[in-house]
């Protein structure tokens, strides 16, 4: 069970009467958070409640590692979007690259490495051409 749910299990009887907003479930999430904190645990909070997301750290997160979470939430769209969306092609090929990088990020690139990442790059050309000759139509 994560977190959120434990939290949301916690406060469910209490909103039985009223429906329960986001600012509601994020206020409690913040005590539920405290509890943990006062017990050592160590975890970092990050909202954006105009659009109703919340994203819970703990305290062995680095920035590869958010960078790499953060690129996951890109890959959806680019894999979930139809290619027939006119910035499929770029969204899709620069997330890939991005993917490449990110795993090797502690490594070395190989040849093939590379190789890949340069076609990729020819596909994010051709994605552009395509992009660029629509405007000039």
């Amino acid at each position: 069970m994560y977190l959120t749910d434990v939290c949301w299990l916690n406060i469910s009887g209490f909103f039985k009467m009223t429906q329960p907003t986001f600012s509601d479930f994020y206020k409690s999430l913040l005590e539920l958070v405290k509890t943990f904190e006062e017990k050592n645990t160590i975890l970092r909070v990050e909202e954006d409640l105009a659009v109703n997301i919340i994203r819970i750290f703990g305290e062995k997160i680095d920035s590869i590692s958010r960078a790499k979470n953060g690129l996951e939430d890109v890959l959806e769209l680019a894999y979930t979007t139809a290619e027939h969306h006119p910035y499929w092609g770029l969204l899709y090929n620069c997330s890939q690259i991005s993917k490449s990088i990110l795993e090797k990020w502690d490594d070395e690139l190989t040849k093939e490495d590379l190789d890949e990442i340069r076609w990729i790059i020819s596909e994010l050309e051709n994605s552009h051409s395509k992009l660029d000759d629509k405007l000039k139509k």
